[in-house]
């Protein structure tokens, strides 16, 4: 019999999943791969089953001959290993980032002499609330609070961007690009102190409250899926970042940063352009303790940022507070510096990982910002931040449209600049 082979990346079986299996059904034996867990991320689709659990679902569907595991994205290594006489699929994968995947299926099978079929996508109101109750499933606090450690342990870089409002979350959240023959995407989100205060239109001096800046969680994780690290500034007093860690764990968030400074808070990136007092190793090493025993799950993660760099302190301070840190309970660390170059950064790392093999590292490549992702996985770094760049981004170009419609008034001259309106409604889902 021919070999009819498709690929499921789902926590449940709707009617579209089934028509499919009919169809293939009509070219000879079906054979389905469960995509593995490594690969689901990739694609944009967090499990919220175990894949023992997915492959049990699949392997339980009537007319299936066959159940095998798909380790990626696209097809290379599953058509090598069954040989497939056609790929079946539905026809969503004709557009958008999904293209990659089947101009790669289209590749391999015309190579074989096999083919690939496209069966129109199954649309109604069944399929649709589906869809949609699984999407409110993942953004659900007790499954979005575990990915970031998920995340740690199954890809090789954590890749976060900065997000301030819900729109901002929901870029982060559906940007998907296709890329020499692979799709990429960011794994998480970044709430910064310094954008939520600047998007509000105040200094980033721990002027906002962390009831407003609450909100703002509240109104990213209303709309996105994906785990959020909060930036805690120096999580205030001991007695009050305790009920911090309580709040934020609640919400679903999955990590908090705080940095080892006290007083009034500065940026970092002014250094000792201003005066910054760093906190004593055994002041900070009591409020991780405090945070880690107030937290009631295993899923938050409390990570320590190191300012020893920053304030010109040395490496030795700074290897010295990091081990002290993670002693005291922190689950990652964060180290930061504002040279144009990496090199101290890596050398820390490099000389970390000679103590300490596990714990995770992060770092905010803001001021060296032309280092790679592979040469941040090769210093066994595990988060990378990308801090404040869609901030950055929007207020030059919201400046210059506000300037032109001044010069010209009118905003003839500016539309060629501007995303249609249709464009970013569409980026927003309705529940139904």
């Amino acid at each position: 019999m021919k070999k009819i082979y498709t690929c499921f990346c789902t926590d449940f079986i709707h009617d579209g999943h089934l028509n499919i299996i009919r169809e293939a059904q009509k070219y000879g034996e079906v054979i389905v791969g469960v995509l593995s867990d490594k690969a689901m991320i990739s694609y944009n689709k967090f499990p919220t089953v175990s894949f023992k659990e997915r492959f049990q679902l699949i392997k339980s569907i009537k007319g299936v001959s066959e159940v095998v595991i798909q380790q990626d994205v696209m097809y290379d290594k599953i058509v090598e290993e069954i040989k497939p006489d056609y790929i079946i699929h539905g026809d969503n994968w004709k557009v958008g980032p999904m293209k990659a995947i089947r101009d790669n299926a289209v590749s391999l099978m015309a190579k074989t002499g096999g083919k690939v079929i496209d069966v129109p996508y199954t649309k109604n109101e069944h399929v649709s609330m589906i869809d949609a109750k699984y999407n409110l499933k993942r953004s659900m606090p007790e499954y979005r609070r575990k990915r970031l450690k998920e995340l740690i342990n199954l890809r090789d870089i954590v890749k976060t961007i900065e997000v301030h409002s819900g729109l901002t979350g929901l870029i982060a959240e559906k940007t998907i690009v296709e890329c020499n023959g692979t799709l990429d995407q960011f794994d998480a989100m970044w709430i910064s102190s310094l954008c939520d205060s600047t998007a509000k239109g105040k200094p980033d001096i721990e002027l906002v409250d962390m009831t407003s800046r609450f909100r703002t969680i509240s109104d990213v994780a209303e709309v996105t899926t994906k785990p959020i690290i909060f930036d805690g500034d120096t999580g205030g007093l001991i007695e009050h970042f305790v009920y911090t860690v309580r709040t934020l764990e609640r919400m679903g968030v999955s990590a908090v940063i705080i940095e080892d400074k006290v007083g009034l808070k500065k940026n970092s990136l002014f250094g000792t352009e201003v005066k910054q007092t760093q906190d004593s190793i055994e002041h900070f090493c009591k409020k991780i303790s405090a945070g880690k025993n107030a937290q009631l799950t295993d899923d938050f993660m409390i990570i320590a940022r190191i300012e020893s760099l920053i304030l010109e302190q040395g490496m030795e301070d700074a290897l010295k507070r990091a081990l002290s840190f993670v002693e005291a309970g922190a689950d990652g660390i964060m180290i930061h510096s504002r040279k144009k170059e990496p090199t101290e950064i890596l050398e820390f790392c490099d000389l970390f990982r000679k103590t300490n093999k596990t714990t995770p590292v992060v770092v905010v490549p803001s001021s060296f910002n032309s280092i790679t992702e592979d040469e941040l996985i090769a210093h066994g770094i595990n988060i990378v931040i990308y801090a404040n760049q869609l901030t950055r981004a929007a207020f030059p170009a919201m400046e210059e449209v506000a300037k032109d419609i001044l010069k010209y008034h009118r905003a003839k001259e500016v539309d060629s600049r501007l995303m249609p309106i249709k464009e970013i409604i569409s980026l927003i889902d309705e529940i139904k």
